[in-house]
């Protein structure tokens, strides 16, 4: 959810004095970018992965202050509701085996966190959308101790002036339909970010093809079809993190002002583009203004922080966002790819991002690149229907037109992203690894949806109501996860 903020509300004036102070970033940032020198030599990456917490009956568990005091590792931090954290990665070079030790050191340090956790009464899952929340789970103290959250859930409520209406529908009719008083149903949102650090004259390639690689990223990976007890979408995540952050009433919707959210809305040529539109189309949020004369250290040969601008950034909900960065005193640029569930396994994971990787580095590479060949309308319907429908999904693609998402990935994405990562520079056995896992589950067909769901269907059908169904399920996941072994080979009772 970001960086902290000293307040939980903002005067008229604070937000005047912000407005101003963004509008000085963008133009220093544009200044930037024709001058400055950003770090870009070595292909970068980052992740970041949410996790929730439960209880000895798979219940949501509201202690994460507790937890992290018992993690005791800086690296595990707060997020939005007390019953979720998030582990950041340290950034590191793609080539090579770095991928092994990465899955490596994540499942010692996830061991580690749970073997804590479990000392104050909690376990860690990672999912996409634990399935055993609740409406009355949010009914008590469930957002974290942070002015961020705090703030955030104030302004886009003060910006709505009504409560928040939750609508989804599910294949079989399933639906959740009611309102909320809070931005808690946000919470149930839990993913991975993977971040890529690129060149300022690479940065719209790789966005771009960010964009049209979304939809089938979140075919393959797949892994929140329950909410409030409904069988909803495969990645029930993209709708209700739409709805659950809109600051728009029914009748700013009915206009077109455009969402919190945001898919965006053509292809870009610059990551300026961006940033512009964030300046240009959303309100404030969060109002911090810091006393940084970003002009007068340009000047002075310093890169400025742009912290108003990089917060505004931080409260448009871009499925990939641009992010500027400084570390060392030097620049860099990142794409954020918002996209994919936590979950199920780190295997899981770290395939995830294998393809991801793979497929961007000859996307964004290509002479004649796939956005130039597909509307930006079709790449928006492509992540609707995949949201939706999961691995089963049918997407457009040039060259093949309507084509099943498994059948695109196994015949001319696959390889793709083993040609990209082998120009990365990553080893065979890496590329064998997680694209052999991608390869399974587009050949099963089965992702985490699928596994839960049908693993539902099963205890329903020996007579457990869906609350119970649920719950057993999630105890089989969570025992599953704790074996890393992918989800495409995990057994449906």
């Amino acid at each position: 959810m970001g960086a902290e903020v000293s307040a939980q509300s903002y005067t008229r004036e604070q937000r005047q004095r912000y407005r101003e102070k963004v509008r000085q970033n963008l133009d220093v940032f544009e200044r930037m970018l024709t001058q400055s020198s950003f770090e870009f030599d070595r292909p970068m990456t980052g992740l970041e992965i949410e996790l929730n917490l439960i209880d000895e009956h798979q219940q949501p568990h509201f202690h994460n202050a507790q937890v992290l005091e018992a993690i005791a590792d800086p690296g595990y931090q707060t997020e939005l509701a007390q019953y979720n954290i998030e582990l950041n990665v340290p950034p590191r070079p793609l080539p090579g085996d770095s991928a092994l030790e990465l899955e490596r050191d994540l499942r010692e340090s996830l061991n580690a966190a749970d073997a804590a956790a479990r000392r104050v009464g909690s376990t860690i899952v990672a999912i996409g959308i634990l399935p055993t929340i609740m409406p009355e789970h949010y009914e008590g103290d469930w957002i974290s101790r942070n002015n961020r959250y705090t703030a955030l859930n104030d302004s886009i409520f003060l910006a709505r002036g009504e409560d928040v209406y939750l609508d989804i529908e599910g294949p079989t009719g399933e639906r959740v339909a009611t309102y909320c008083d809070s931005i808690a149903p946000e919470s149930a949102c839990t993913s991975v970010q993977l971040h890529l650090q690129v060149a300022p004259h690479d940065f719209a390639n790789h966005w771009n093809a960010a964009q049209a690689i979304s939809s089938v990223q979140l075919a393959l990976a797949a892994n929140s079809p329950y909410f409030f007890g409904k069988r909803l979408h495969a990645e029930t995540r993209i709708e209700l993190f739409t709805q659950a952050t809109d600051t728009r009433p029914v009748e700013l919707v009915n206009q077109g002002v455009r969402p919190r959210v945001f898919f965006g809305e053509r292809w870009i040529t610059s990551i300026f583009d961006l940033f512009e539109e964030n300046v240009r189309y959303f309100p404030t949020l969060l109002a911090e203004v810091t006393d940084e004369d970003p002009m007068a250290k340009l000047e002075a040969g310093i890169a400025p922080e742009l912290a108003e601008l990089r917060l505004h950034n931080g409260t448009v909900y871009r499925w990939n966002r641009p992010i500027y960065d400084i570390v060392g005193g030097t620049p860099h640029l990142r794409v954020e790819n918002r996209v994919l569930p936590a979950g199920p396994t780190i295997a899981d994971v770290l395939a995830n991002a294998a393809f991801y990787y793979g497929a961007i580095r000859v996307l964004a590479s290509a002479d004649r690149p796939v956005w130039t060949k597909m509307s930006f309308a079709a790449c928006e319907e492509n992540f609707r229907r995949t949201a939706r429908d999961g691995i089963e999904a049918r997407v457009y693609w040039p060259g093949f037109g309507e084509v099943s998402a498994d059948e695109l990935v196994l015949r001319h994405l696959l390889p793709m992203a083993h040609e990209g990562l082998k120009a990365w520079g990553v080893s065979d056995a890496v590329r064998e690894r997680y694209l052999g896992i991608i390869e399974g589950r587009a050949t099963t067909g089965q992702n985490g949806a699928d596994w839960q769901t049908r693993t539902v269907e099963h205890f329903e059908a020996e007579g457990h109501d869906r609350r119970e169904a649920l719950r057993l399920m999630v105890e089989r996941y969570a025992e599953h996860m704790s074996g890393n072994e992918p989800v495409h080979t995990w057994p449906v009772p």
